[in-house]
């Protein structure tokens, strides 16, 4: 997981691992024994050789294909830094506003990969952007942040099934304050706004993959078939909202859980034809719980349905459904994007156990959102919550979770006491109840208890001693009363059954 990256110093073994990982992707023996053979371990020096060989191949698609390149920029080892910084020499931004350049960089390669390894990517390019200009935006950080902003943009204007479109002053309001400290010109955030509503955000594809897509398209036209979906989880055009699949998370929790769909995206009532109860083997994997058909082997690969049916936690919400009463043991998950499941547990134990396990991965692991549009909106619009994993440091993810509640409780206690008049319109009462709704779910969230040692102590509760992929794996023990560290025990946990 992003929060628990190992930042170690580059050794022979990891360049030479980088290496061997490009010249596979390659298919040139010659070069392999060639190159591999080198002495990588008199120095930096050696390294950087190294690394601006390869990225020049990479930026001359020199035996690599588009597809190649973001794997080979986005490892989290010294060697790959190395090698993304000699990439982005190649590009000059001087001058450019930020979605030119962000556009003239997508048009090398295809931003493709898992989600940790495009957002490393994205730091590369806005660390890139403020070399080349300096005085346009604060900070690094500033362009990073216009970046994903830019990226979650892109997604909620042009992106299928996301209901609301974000307004003009809603992306500002959204943006208020998260300039170290300050907010980004107005003329700014109007003209980046307007670039991505008038033209939507696309990186560039391999040639093998655009003929693929033009013969499938052609082939389903002719056969009066629809195209098929991609087999991946979450969206094809955004990173910062697909659901990570890292295939060495650490597995929380698995069993068998009854599964019932309660409601649709924005929390639209499911039809009733596909409600019904449906059983699943149930694994809670880092930030995704995978429902399959059939009990859970790590060996094993992830078929097109496991993908459909899985669900990110991020963000997401466990409780008791005290509200069903058909079924016992049963548990409500509710998403990020407000869809609601229903899960049947085989006992009260193993039912709080879900809940346990699901809150806490959610409440350690979950990105803090963009601000919220607030003050005189008239129209209620969701942040939008990135499935990413946090970059916080354990200090940092208490004190956000924090600064939430206090920020929640205030907007809530504000919205409540200034009801709507009974002579307006529906349309303005179901804003109002709307936003009322979504403060209050933020405010029951884990870690965010109506005070502070309520939150850390749901969190802290969840941590008990469990064996994960290993026996002797187990949480320590707090014999004080002090919160959990509760970060660095996941943590711990994290690296030991990957």
């Amino acid at each position: 997981m992003s929060l628990f990256w190992c930042l170690s110093d580059c050794c022979n073994a990891g360049v030479k691992t980088a290496l061997l990982d490009a010249h596979s992707d390659m298919g040139s023996t010659e070069i392999l024994e060639k190159e591999t053979s080198e002495n990588l371990s008199n120095g930096t020096s050696s390294n950087v050789e190294a690394a601006k060989r390869l990225a020049k191949r990479l930026y001359q698609l020199d035996r690599f294909k588009r597809s190649d390149v973001a794997k080979h920029l986005g490892k989290n080892n010294e060697f790959s830094k190395l090698v993304a910084q000699e990439y982005l020499k190649f590009f000059d931004f001087t001058g450019m506003t930020l979605d030119q350049s962000l556009r003239y960089f997508f048009k090398a390669f295809s931003l493709v990969g898992e989600t940790q390894e495009r957002e490393r990517v994205l730091i590369h390019f806005s660390n890139r952007y403020f070399y080349c200009n300096p005085d346009t935006i604060a900070s690094q950080d500033g362009v990073h942040c216009l970046t994903c902003a830019m990226m979650l943009l892109n997604t909620d204007l042009h992106g299928h099934n996301i209901g609301k479109k974000m307004t003009c002053q809603e992306f500002i309001a959204n943006l208020q304050g998260v300039n170290e400290g300050g907010d980004f010109s107005k003329d700014l955030l109007k003209a980046l706004y307007n670039s991505i509503k008038n033209e939507k955000l696309e990186w560039a594809v391999d040639d093998e993959e655009k003929k693929k897509t033009s013969s499938e398209g052609t082939d389903e036209k002719a056969n009066g078939t629809h195209p098929k979906s991609i087999s991946r989880i979450g969206s094809t055009t955004n990173p910062f909202l697909d659901i990570p699949r890292d295939p060495n998370a650490a597995v929380y929790k698995s069993g068998f859980l009854a599964r019932k769909i309660h409601a649709d995206m924005d929390g639209k009532k499911t039809p009733r034809g596909k409600r019904g109860w449906k059983t699943f083997y149930a694994v809670l994997k880092g930030t995704v719980l995978y429902l399959q058909k059939d009990e859970y082997k790590p060996e094993k690969a992830l078929s097109e349905e496991d993908l459909k049916n899985a669900v990110s936690v991020h963000h997401a919400l466990a409780s008791k459904a005290t509200d069903y009463e058909k079924k016992p043991n049963v548990l409500k998950l509710k998403t990020a994007d407000w869809r609601v499941l229903l899960f049947q547990a085989q006992s009260p134990e193993e039912m709080q156990g879900w809940i346990n396990k699901i809150n806490c991965v959610a409440a350690v692991f979950s990105a803090p959102p963009f601000p919220a549009a607030i003050g005189s909106q008239k129209k209620f619009s969701r942040p939008l919550l990135p499935a990413t994993t946090t970059k916080l440091s354990q200090e940092e993810q208490l004190k956000s979770h924090e600064s939430k509640l206090k920020q929640i409780t205030t907007e809530l206690a504000e919205h409540r006491s200034y009801p709507p008049d009974k002579k307006v319109k529906a349309k303005e009462i179901d804003e109002y109840k709307l936003k009322e709704h979504y403060l209050e779910f933020e405010e029951s969230h884990p870690c965010q208890g109506r005070n502070k040692s309520e939150g850390l102590a749901l969190v802290a509760s969840t941590l008990k001693p469990v064996p994960f992929i290993r026996k002797q794996n187990r949480f320590p023990r707090s014999s004080s009363h002090r919160p959990i560290d509760f970060l660095h025990l996941m943590g711990q946990n994290i690296h030991s059954s990957s």
